[in-house]
C-alpha cells in the first residue's frame, strides 16, 4: 500500500527541523568556543630557517583592518584575517614559546590579545618538539636549540618578514610556558645548568624526572647533559613573561645572575606537573625586584593553554572543578598585554 503524500512532506518537515536544530546547535558551539579579538587581527604562517639550515615554521598574528573570519588552527578556530595587509607603524613583537608537545595554537588567545592591541606576535613551532614531531624532546640540546630558534624567529621577523619595516626593533617581548618558560628565560640571560637534572632526579624525583626516564633521555646522565649547556641570550628581548616554567632547579644559586630585564612569572597553585617549591619558587626568589608575580587559585599546568574549543581532548582540557579556563584566560591575557605595555614603551 503507498504511502500517502501527506506523510512523507510530514516526516520530511519533521526531519528538515531536526537537522535545523541540530545545524542551529552547532553553529552556537562553535560562535562560542571561536576565540575573537577586540579588533580586526591577521594571521598567517611562515616559515624560517634555523642557524642550522633546519626550516621551522611560525604563525604570525597582526593589527589589520581586514574582516576576520573563523579559521581552525589545529584543535581551535579563531576569528583572523588570513594574510590581510599590516596596519601600523612602530609596532612592538612579542615572540611566544610553546611547551613541549605545544604547537601554534598553543596561546592563540594571548596573540589575538596582543595582536588587537597593535603587536606584531611570532610563534615558532620548536623543531623536534611540537605535537606533530617529539623526535627532539629528550635531546640534551633540546632547550639550547629551541631558544636557539626564538633568536631566528626575532631575526626573520625584524629582517625577511613582509611587515618587518613596520616593527620597532626596540620594542621586543617574549612569552613563554613550561618548557617555553625554560626557553625564554635563557633567551633573557639564565644559565640553567642541565648536569643537575641527574642528581635532582635522584634525590627529589617529579614529572620531568618520570618523562625523560620513559625517553631513556641523556639529560639524566650528568656528563651528556652538560653538552646542552650553550645557551645564548638575546639582547632584543626588553621584557618576559614566563608561565609555570620547568627545570627551576637547574637555575640555581647563580643560574638567574644574568636576568636583566622585567620579568611576569605566573604559576598555577595546582600544578602537580612543575611542583612550585623546586621550580617557580626557585626562579621567584632568585630574581627578587625583577619579577612580578601572579600566583593563580585552582590553576593546574595545562590551564594556562588557550581555552578548549570544538574538540577537547582531556589531557589538555581538564581543568579542576569550579576553575574557568576561559574567565581566567580574560584576566590572565589583559595583564600580560599591561605589562608589555609598561616595559615595551614607544622608543622616540
Amino acid at each position: 500500500m503507498p504511502v500517502p503524500k501527506e506523510s512523507i512532506v510530514k516526516w520530511f518537515r519533521r526531519i528538515s527541523v531536526v537537522v535545523a536544530l541540530l545545524f542551529c546547535g552547532l553553529a552556537s558551539i562553535v560562535f562560542l568556543t571561536t576565540l575573537k579579538s577586540e579588533n580586526p587581527v591577521g594571521f598567517q604562517v611562515v616559515q624560517v630557517v634555523d642557524l642550522d639550515g633546519q626550516a621551522f615554521i611560525v604563525g604570525v598574528w597582526y593589527p589589520t583592518q581586514a574582516r576576520a573570519w573563523p579559521l581552525m588552527l589545529g584543535p581551535l578556530l579563531m576569528d583572523v584575517a588570513h594574510d590581510a595587509p599590516l596596519l601600523g607603524r612602530d609596532l612592538p613583537l612579542v615572540v611566544l614559546s610553546h611547551g613541549n608537545g605545544g604547537g601554534l595554537g598553543s596561546h592563540a588567545d594571548l596573540a589575538l590579545t596582543l595582536a588587537s592591541a597593535g603587536y606584531v606576535v611570532a610563534a615558532p613551532m620548536h623543531t623536534g618538539d611540537n605535537y606533530e614531531d617529539q623526535s627532539a624532546s629528550s635531546s640534551v640540546t633540546l632547550f639550547s636549540g629551541r631558544t636557539r630558534q626564538l633568536h631566528a624567529t626575532i631575526d626573520y621577523m625584524l629582517k625577511n618578514w613582509q611587515g618587518h619595516e613596520s616593527i620597532n626593533p626596540n620594542r621586543i617581548g617574549a612569552f613563554g610556558f613550561s618548557a617555553g618558560g625554560t626557553t625564554v628565560l635563557a633567551a633573557v640571560g639564565a644559565k640553567p645548568d642541565l648536569r643537575l637534572i641527574a642528581q635532582h632526579c635522584t634525590e627529589s624525583p617529579e614529572f620531568i624526572c618520570n618523562v625523560l626516564s620513559e625517553m631513556k633521555s641523556p639529560l639524566l646522565n650528568a656528563t651528556s647533559a652538560g653538552l646542552g649547556n650553550a645557551f645564548v641570550p638575546d639582547s632584543r628581548i626588553k621584557a618576559a613573561v614566563v608561565a609555570a616554567p620547568g627545570l627551576g632547579f637547574t637555575m640555581v644559586p647563580s643560574g638567574l645572575i644574568g636576568v636583566q630585564v622585567p620579568i611576569q612569572l605566573w604559576s598555577g597553585d595546582q600544578d602537580n606537573k612543575v611542583p612550585y617549591a623546586s621550580n617557580t619558587k626557585l626562579i621567584r626568589e632568585a630574581l627578587d625586584t625583577k619579577v612580578e608575580y601572579h600566583s593563580v587559585q585552582g590553576a593546574a599546568h595545562m590551564s594556562f593553554l588557550a581555552p578548549c574549543g570544538l574538540l577537547r581532548p582531556p589531557g589538555i582540557c581538564s581543568d579542576h572543578a569550579g576553575f574557568d579556563r576561559k574567565a581566567f584566560h580574560v584576566k590572565m591575557d589583559s595583564e600580560i598585554l599591561e605589562f608589555f605595555e609598561k616595559n615595551l614603551k614607544l622608543s622616540s
